[in-house]
């Protein structure tokens, strides 16, 4: 046991024989461990790399063609849109002639309908004008024979004396009674 603490302890670790480079062991040992984790990465890693690069790759692409059929959606949209606003200019025009028209025929109408009204009124007015002209002629010639047969009673009354009043009424009850 001596012999090896002896060794040991004759070597300093931490001195190595060049600044640069380590021990040759270390680098036999170094390498070779250095070429298992080597070959064990590109036999065990390298697909699993490979296959993580594809994948992302594969979604990368999905996304892709998924933002360009989206893309391609979205402009047909825009192009039927686009389209949907020129029907929409020719189907407002339609509408405002159409609208135009019929507020022609309602115009025509109602001055059709207001044309006969107001020959149906001037009419009715012509024969209502001519009814009271004919019952204010009638009420004054009514008018007329009762005051001309007023007028004649207060001439005769006045133009009559007493006397000669008394002997018209006798003369009357004695027509009156003769009759009988």
């Amino acid at each position: 046991m001596n012999a090896i603490a002896i060794i040991i302890a004759a070597e300093d670790p931490t001195q190595s024989h060049h600044w640069l480079f380590p021990e040759i062991g270390e680098i036999i040992y170094g390498g070779l461990a250095s070429i298992v984790i080597f070959s064990a990465l590109f036999k065990f890693g390298w697909p699993a790399a490979k296959k993580a690069l594809e994948t992302r790759t594969a979604k990368i692409q999905k996304e892709l063609d998924d933002s360009a059929a989206a893309r391609r959606d979205a402009e047909a949209d825009a192009v039927n849109i686009r389209k949907a606003l020129g029907d929409i200019a020719g189907e407002r025009a339609r509408m405002l002639a159409e609208a135009d028209t019929q507020a022609a025929a309602i115009l025509a109408e109602g001055r059709a309908r207001i044309e006969a009204e107001v020959t149906d009124l001037e009419s009715r007015a012509t024969a209502e004008i001519a009814a009271a002209r004919s019952r204010i002629g009638d009420e004054l010639r009514a008018e007329i024979a009762r005051l001309s047969a007023q007028a004649t009673t207060d001439a005769v009354r006045a133009t009559l004396d007493d006397r000669t009043q008394q002997e018209l009424v006798d003369g009357f009850i004695s027509k009156v009674g003769a009759s009988r």
